[in-house]
């Protein structure tokens, strides 16, 4: 496989897998290595990663957990979709890994009721929150500019099968909108965490994950310090 300009491999440090990445297009962050350590595993599990970009959530959490049956990445910008395609060549992961360049929202409904678990490292900030980046790239890895929390939630209720559990990382402000959202659609917030940087208490992201169809039992965990 070769690389394309401005392209390298990124050593996951994990049993040599790698993924690439694009100086001029979004790398991912520590945000989306803390989410799939965050994620908690069944065996067997048949994984989507919703935003996925170049596919680092989807496979770090594979790299952490190889007893699991399956991964779909839903990414709507074909420059990351070919980059999380061609990582998912060159680590030999064809028979576990598939990239579907779609928006979230145009799943089809075949995939109705059909993962364990979806992780989502959405974009942050709402549409018309804050400065948007002059790179339309960059802003819609950032912005609510092709997609809304409200309706990544939306589409993860229908995917999900009955007991499945949706584990996504946002910003502390939005917390209560993605409780709210996430009971409105059937979904129960059963773990949860803050995360901090650095010697500042004050924590930056929040890490939540709910279950489809399951009684109220949420269990905060101690901050993770990144």
């Amino acid at each position: 496989m070769q690389l394309k300009k401005s392209e390298r491999l990124e050593d996951l440090l994990i049993d040599g897998l790698k993924i690439i990445q694009n100086k001029d297009l979004y790398c991912f962050t520590s945000d989306a290595v803390i989410l799939s350590k965050f994620a908690s595993f069944r065996k067997g599990e048949k994984v989507a990663d919703f935003c996925a970009g170049s596919g680092i959530v989807g496979l770090h959490y594979y790299a952490l957990h190889r007893d699991l049956k399956s991964v779909d990445g839903f990414e709507i910008q074909s420059c990351l979709a070919d980059m999380f395609s061609r990582t998912i060549e060159y680590n030999g992961l064809e028979e576990k890994f598939k990239c579907h360049n779609i928006p979230v929202q145009d799943i089809p409904n075949d995939f109705n009721g059909k993962y364990s678990l979806i992780l989502c490292n959405p974009p942050y900030k709402k549409v018309n929150s804050g400065e948007k980046n002059p790179d339309d790239h960059i802003a819609v890895c950032r912005h609510e500019v092709k997609i809304t929390l409200e309706e990544i939630i939306a589409v993860a209720s229908k995917k999900l099968k009955h007991g499945g559990r949706l584990a996504m990382c946002q910003r502390t402000e939005r917390l209560s909108d993605m409780i709210c959202l996430m009971r409105e659609n059937g979904l129960e917030p059963f773990r949860l965490q803050f995360v901090t940087a650095g010697k500042d208490d004050k924590p930056y992201l929040v890490l939540i994950e709910a279950a489809k169809g399951v009684k109220p039992q949420l269990k905060v965990l101690p901050n993770y310090r990144n």
